[in-house]
Formats: C-alpha cells, sequence, structure tokens
C-alpha cells in the first residue's frame, strides 16, 4: 500500500504542518492538517488554499464552521480554473457551501488567492522530490514513514532557513 503526504506551506516556503497517511484520496486529511497547524502556530489560519483532491462537503463545511477563509474547487471547477475560465457545465448545485466556494473562486481576488497556491506549495513537494529524493520512502509501516517524512520536513526547514539568513547577511 502506498503512502500519501499532506503539507501546510507558509508564505516563506516553510513546511509548518505535514502529514501522512495510507487514505486512498487526500480529502481527508484537510482539516486534520488545519488542526494541526493551529496547535502549532497558537493561532487558526485565516485562510486555506488547496487542490481540488481536498475538495469535499464536509471540508467546506468544516473550514466555514472554523471561521476560515477556504479556497478548495472541486474537481469540475478546478478544471475550468485551469482552462482559464471557460466553464464547463456540471449542473445544478445543490449544496450552498459548494455555490460560495465556486463563487469565491471565480472572482478575481479569489482566483489570485488559489493561483498563489501553486507558487507556495508546488516548489517545497519539488525540492523534496527532486533534490531529496523524496519520491520513494526508504521505510516500511506508517509510523517510520512518518518519522521519515516529519525528518524530511525539518532538514528543509533547516536548510531553508540557513539559507535565508546567510541571504540576509
Amino acid at each position: 500500500m502506498g503512502y500519501t503526504v499532506a503539507m501546510a506551506v507558509s508564505e516563506d516556503h516553510l513546511i509548518v504542518e505535514q502529514r501522512v497517511t495510507q487514505a486512498a484520496t487526500d480529502n481527508a486529511s484537510l482539516l486534520p492538517v488545519v488542526e494541526a497547524v493551529e496547535r502549532r502556530c497558537g493561532e487558526r489560519p485565516q485562510k486555506v488554499s488547496a487542490d481540488s483532491g481536498f475538495f469535499s462537503l464536509e471540508n467546506l463545511r468544516g473550514l466555514e464552521a472554523r471561521g476560515i477563509e477556504g479556497y478548495v474547487p472541486d474537481s469540475n471547477l478546478a478544471r475550468a480554473l485551469k482552462r482559464r475560465g471557460r466553464r464547463h457545465h456540471a449542473g445544478r448545485l445543490h449544496h450552498a457551501e459548494q455555490r460560495r466556494m465556486r463563487q469565491r473562486l471565480r472572482s478575481p481576488a479569489g482566483r489570485a488567492v488559489y493561483e498563489r497556491r501553486k507558487a507556495i506549495i508546488e516548489p517545497v513537494f519539488g525540492v523534496l522530490k527532486e533534490q531529496r529524493g523524496m519520491r520513494r520512502f526508504r521505510l516500511r509501516g506508517l509510523a517510520k514513514v512518518g518519522v521519515e517524512m516529519a525528518l524530511a520536513a525539518s532538514a528543509y526547514n533547516l536548510t531553508r532557513r540557513w539559507s535565508h539568513r546567510r541571504a540576509l547577511a
């Protein structure tokens, strides 16, 4: 069985939280990662942006209940956003949360927040996979893989902080 990594990354590209699961999809990881970020940072994030793999009505409701502004498209809207606004008719939406999310993501401001997500998280995954060789885990078992990922995240953050500190000097 494979492993899935979900991460929360700050604007300055530091890994704030990471979570390893054996779930087939990411959508069950969004709220636990948000809660872990809140515990670790001592405050609730104001905005959360995630790709369509994290979409679920439960996640939208959970973010709204916490007062967090979410930017998590459903798969149909994600395809439309990638095509730069050409709408894909997905039928009538019956859930108010999904209608609000689509409205938010179709606004210029919402689209900018969602587009920024790629510039924040993707470089971190790229460094871990390409430069650090994290395409496969070396250990087996969820607990051991969790430790391996935590060590990789810590090493990444230390390197990032060191490079940033040297650049300031």
